[in-house]
């Protein structure tokens, strides 16, 4: 292997798990310093949480809502630019035509806007006793599969609930993607009970790096997010997790290691596409 080909397989994956309040300007500019902050810790590619510009809430979405351009998109562009990385911006209520979605859109290290993902899947459950939520109260769904291309690998992106569909990492994946990032907000219910386990899973079955972002938790809110944001290697190893509180983690994407694993077991080759499949009705990344 080249000396630039051992170079470009490995790289700095770093997470904002950032504390969330109810006032965008103080979301923004806190944002804007810790991904200067993760860069200055060698992050190369720079994922933020969920929901980081407003409060998390059906009764919140509309009133923070921005169109895409806008405030939150241009402090990360200005943010990606500064520091010189592919920032991943988590996700903010986005307005368009009269509509809401919760989009995550992705800029390159000159500030140009590279992907925009609407969360596809809906977060709508009601756990009796524990926990209620209907996003699709407020919120439209998005209708594409979503990936971007940086000079180390191909990356998917899913939001939060997205993450519980195998399919759509399992089409990631045959799609060319070694790195999937779900920004995402797990609840005190399902939090400790799926968030390390669902990553691990779509981590192992689909042999790539599985990273999540989440806010930090802030006890007060009508939401209380688990916090725990995470980053999983192939072989369903956690190699990195932050507590409940703010922090930055960062972990070491190893390519080669990663094709290292899918040489050992290698289950894309021996699968019985005579038998099943899991295909897109869609294609793009919209």
């Amino acid at each position: 292997m080249s000396t630039l080909a051992k170079v470009m397989s490995k790289f700095r994956l770093a997470v904002v798990q950032l504390q969330v309040s109810s006032v965008k300007a103080d979301n923004l500019s806190r944002v804007r310093r810790l991904v200067k902050e993760a860069a200055g810790g060698g992050g190369q590619v720079v994922l933020l949480p969920e929901c980081f510009n407003s409060p998390y809430g059906t009764s919140f979405f509309s009133s923070y809502a921005e169109k895409i351009p806008g405030e939150s998109t241009q402090v990360l562009s200005e943010a990606a630019k500064e520091s010189k990385v592919y920032l991943v911006g988590g996700s903010i209520p986005e307005e368009d035509s009269g509509k809401l979605y919760n989009s995550c859109t992705v800029f390159g290290p000159d500030g140009e806007m590279i992907l925009k993902h609407r969360k596809i899947h809906l977060f709508d459950i009601d756990v009796p006793g524990k926990i209620r939520f209907q996003e699709s109260e407020t919120l439209s769904p998005g209708n594409t599969l979503s990936m971007f291309e940086t000079p180390f690998c191909k990356v998917g992106v899913g939001i939060c609930y997205d993450m519980r569909f195998a399919e759509l990492a399992q089409l990631y994946s045959r799609k060319g993607c070694q790195l999937l990032v779900y920004p995402g907000a797990f609840n005190m219910t399902t939090g400790p009970a799926h968030w390390e386990l669902l990553q691990r899973g779509r981590a192992l079955d689909n042999q790539v790096y599985v990273a999540t972002a989440s806010p930090a938790r802030d006890e007060t809110a009508s939401y209380v997010a688990w916090g725990h944001s995470t980053v999983v290697n192939p072989w369903g190893e956690v190699i990195s997790k932050a507590g409940p509180e703010e922090a930055i983690i960062y972990a070491d994407i190893d390519l080669q290691y990663l094709s290292d694993i899918r040489q050992q077991i290698p289950i894309t080759a021996q699968r019985r596409d005579d038998l099943y499949a899991v295909t897109s009705t869609q294609e793009g990344s919209g």
